[in-house]
């Protein structure tokens, strides 16, 4: 798996709801392969949300099996699966999740804190990855103090201050108006064309025609996977 990020094999998740059994996924399987841009595009329901929080190391399937890199994420202790979503996954979310009172240079550099890298590396890392994003004149500034796409691109240097094998965008452009979106975006490809993974989870089929390659769930299983060749 030198060159793969992701093995998804028969992934399956059944939520138990009283008596009732809810059937998340249904027999996922699919590769994420080094250097990719993918999106995986899907309604309410479809079981997105699930496979993220799987892929993000947030949860473990009922059966089959994911790799990241070379981990078995079902046999992975509690413990692993929190270093690995530290030091492999640059997670961006739809609301930003940063802290309201800190700097975007204290946010961004928070991950490489847990990390216990030293201050002075941690803070040339962090300057390096913010200039990257186009906010090096907004460092000493507070999320109140930046607009929307501004916050996202905090977030998403912060997603890339540890170096993780892949980023993981959850609807990264919910919370913004289409033309703020579309620059995210925009900068997602960037980030790829340097020789970033990044997966973004998304209901928008505009968003996600924009990735270079494109995977559809409805009802718990994958019915395209545009680019991969594949088409149920």
């Amino acid at each position: 798996m030198m060159n793969t990020m992701i093995v998804a094999k028969e992934l399956t998740k059944i939520y138990h709801m009283g008596e009732e059994k809810v059937h998340a996924l249904r027999g996922v399987s699919f590769e994420v392969k080094k250097n990719e841009f993918i999106s995986i595009m899907g309604p309410s329901g479809s079981g997105k949300s699930t496979l993220l929080h799987i892929i993000g190391c947030l949860d473990k399937p009922t059966s089959g099996e994911l790799f990241i890199e070379d981990l078995n994420v079902q046999k992975a202790t509690d413990n692993r699966l929190a270093e690995v979503r530290n030091a492999k996954i640059g997670f961006v979310f739809q609301s930003f999740n940063l802290m309201a009172k800190a700097t975007a240079i204290e946010n961004v550099e928070l991950p490489l804190i847990y990390a216990g890298v030293r201050k002075r590396e941690r803070r040339e890392r962090t300057l390096a990855v913010l200039e990257r994003v186009g906010l090096a004149d907004r460092v000493n500034h507070r999320p109140t103090e930046l607009s929307g796409g501004q916050r996202q691109r905090v977030a998403i240097a912060r997603a890339m201050v540890t170096d993780p094998a892949f980023i993981l965008a959850d609807e990264p452009t919910g919370a913004l108006d289409t033309a703020t979106g579309a620059l995210i975006m925009e900068l997602f490809a960037e980030l790829n064309d340097e020789g970033n993974t990044v997966v973004v989870i998304t209901h928008d089929p505009d968003i996600a025609a924009q990735a270079k390659r494109s995977i559809r769930l409805l009802d718990g299983e994958i019915i395209h996977d545009a680019g991969n060749e594949v088409v149920v």
